[in-house]
């Protein structure tokens, strides 16, 4: 699953990080913390045809470790104008975040939660690991200032079976695009972007050809009946934040997801005999709001 990948990619590249020092007071994205404080996000999404609405409700905990997390519940649910009731295993399961840079997330467990509520877990933890690595980076203090995290080491969502190629090569481009005292509001904007040579395998020739103006950083080989489908492309992930300078909080952010892509249906497993290529575009869209 692409969006499994690309948290997962995110944490791979705050690890790069973690032998840095704590960003210090002087950062004005540092998040501070408030035992007890409880924080509400309404997300709204757009998945190429899939509408949404969502509500996740938390809760600002330590952990073991005495760090500072955000423990959140999902509820309200709509899906394509409908309301949808999540499964009781959903209706208990609890996601921590966090944006102490001294914090580490995993990937939680969502084998037992409702489908619909996997990409919307994830790509709240997104939003949460994109403003970690800005804070952890420690380098974003003035308006303009600027971090780009060579990252490139490809990210799976290949199952083995069905897909049998699935993977993204990006790196980070971080930019503190404004900060303003008058309305207590820093904005940050990360790019996700393809890197100057992506190290996701390319198995037939037809596939090296770039489909848009930068090498392609995206592949998919699927598994059909009596054939395989291949897809290639470029995937790019943008994500703009408008983060609280009185206590760090995320007020409002948006992510936009584009992979633009050729695919061909094969007979081979080579990727030879193919027919005509199709072009696809894959749109994802997400926002979150503070409630309260």
């Amino acid at each position: 699953m692409r969006i499994t990948a690309r948290v997962f990619a995110i944490l791979s590249s705050s690890a790069l990080l973690a032998a840095q020092s704590p960003a210090d007071d002087h950062n004005p994205l540092l998040r501070q913390y408030r035992e007890g404080e409880a924080l509400v996000y309404s997300m709204k999404g757009l998945n190429e045809s899939w509408q949404y609405t969502i509500q996740a409700e938390g809760i600002v905990k330590r952990d073991a470790a005495g760090t500072y997390i955000e423990e959140y519940r999902w509820t309200h649910l709509v899906s394509d104008g409908q309301v949808f009731a999540l499964s009781p295993e959903s209706q208990a399961f609890r996601q921590q975040l966090s944006l102490d840079p001294n914090s580490t997330r995993a990937i939680p467990d969502l084998s037992k939660v409702d489908p619909k509520l996997i990409g919307p877990a994830l790509d709240f933890m997104t939003f949460y690991s994109d403003l970690w690595l800005a804070i952890k980076t420690g380098h974003l203090a003035h308006p303009g200032d600027h971090f780009y995290l060579k990252y490139g080491t490809p990210s799976s969502w290949a199952d083995g079976s069905r897909v049998l190629v699935g993977e993204t090569s990006i790196d980070f481009d971080l930019t503190l695009q404004s900060v303003n005292p008058s309305d207590h509001m820093a904005v940050l904007l990360v790019r996700h972007v393809p890197p100057e040579k992506p190290q996701v395998p390319l198995a037939a020739g037809w596939m090296q050809t770039p489909v848009t103006d930068t090498p392609n950083n995206w592949v998919q080989f699927v598994k059909v009946p009596g054939k395989y489908l291949a897809s290639v492309g470029q995937e790019t992930f943008t994500v703009e934040l408008k983060v609280s300078l009185t206590d760090g909080k995320i007020l409002r952010g948006s992510l936009d997801n584009s992979v633009k892509t050729i695919a061909r249906t094969c007979n081979d497993k080579a990727l030879t005999q193919c027919d005509t290529p199709q072009s696809h575009k894959i749109i994802r869209k997400i926002e979150i709001s503070l409630a309260h």
